[in-house]
């Protein structure tokens, strides 16, 4: 069985809007000063009447256009979001109707932070069982439709956005943006579930009619506990998947792990002994926008002229459910 897989025509987009720290001040109790020095962050991008299909057409765009794909010659989307525009239909059905395409697969994957990890391996094992695929891998949130601007300890956190790549067996030619997907990991334990939730709404928390809206609808998260298993978890399948490849971190020319925030990122590059040149970081900018953290700092990181041919990049995130994995791309 074929198990080639390469990526292209990394691509993002953020709503215009940008929501800094001075904002938040006038809406909870907290300063530009606290913020900075517990996430790092200094302003994320938020939708204003935008949905997730919405940023996604836009990053999907881009990215197809890098590759010199038209979007009719799609074999498959998959969009990966925990913020989909409906439950029904799926965002990347309706993604597909925005790209005027018909008649090929179409389906979200829900992995919270660590999404576009997953979609990686899903679309690598399209790509084992359908040689010829033409794969459209986008991650898109609206992550601030799930946030409770009144509650300091996570509306600062969090920000809107998309990434998107081209997915296929065959190498992509005369495409600079492109690499070869060497490897990777993917583990859960969902006994850890309840420490990050969006439980509102859900067939065990269903909605009645005239109900209001309480906090079970937005993001829920024991702080500490999460920033203990992000570093733990992001540590252990990061030396995983380098001791399966008989690979040092040494070896590994750029970092880009999820941007969650400055604590965790400086925590597990000193636990991995990172070098600070070999690590990619932009959450200062764009705050943690989830499943699309990881596809944005990878094309922001490519546009940058953060990554050369040749480089050896690796992937690593952390998200709800627990979920997390970590990918190694050679360029």
């Amino acid at each position: 069985m074929i198990n080639n897989c390469y990526l292209s025509g990394f691509s993002f987009h953020v709503p215009q809007q940008v929501m800094t720290n001075k904002d938040f001040e006038k809406l909870v109790d907290t300063t530009d000063e606290w913020i900075t020095s517990r996430t790092g962050i200094h302003r994320r991008h938020i939708a204003a009447n935008q949905s997730c299909s919405d940023l996604a057409l836009q990053a999907s765009l881009q990215a197809l256009e890098r590759s010199g794909i038209n979007p009719r010659d799609l074999t498959h989307i998959l969009l990966t979001t925990f913020t989909p525009d409906a439950y029904v239909p799926n965002a990347a059905c309706i993604l597909m109707e925005k790209l005027g395409v018909r008649g090929i697969p179409a389906m979200d994957v829900n992995a919270a932070c660590t999404g576009f990890i997953y979609g990686i391996e899903l679309a690598r094992a399209i790509c084992a069982l359908h040689p010829d695929s033409m794969i459209l891998l986008t991650a898109s949130e609206v992550v601030t439709s799930r946030i409770n601007l009144t509650d300091r300890s996570t509306a600062v956190l969090f920000g809107d956005g998309s990434g998107a790549c081209v997915i296929a067996a065959k190498p992509f030619s005369n495409i600079p943006s492109s690499c070869y997907v060497t490897d990777v990991l993917l583990e859960a334990d969902g006994s850890l579930g309840s420490l990050l939730t969006v439980n509102g709404g859900g067939s065990a928390h269903a909605m009645k009619l005239g109900q209001k809206v309480d906090h079970n609808f937005f993001v829920q998260m024991e702080g500490r506990e999460v920033f203990k298993h992000a570093v733990r978890s992001m540590r252990e399948i990061s030396r995983k998947i380098l001791h399966k490849n008989n690979l040092t971190i040494d070896d590994i020319d750029l970092f880009i792990p999820h941007q969650a925030n400055m604590r965790i990122i400086e925590s597990l590059s000193k636990k991995m002994q990172i070098h600070p040149d070999n690590i990619f970081i932009n959450v200062q900018d764009y705050g943690n926008t989830s499943a699309a953290s990881i596809p944005i700092a990878l094309a922001d990181a490519w546009e940058k002229g953060r990554i050369s041919k040749g480089d050896l990049v690796m992937l690593v995130a952390f998200g709800g459910g627990f979920t997390w994995g970590a990918v190694l791309v050679q360029f």
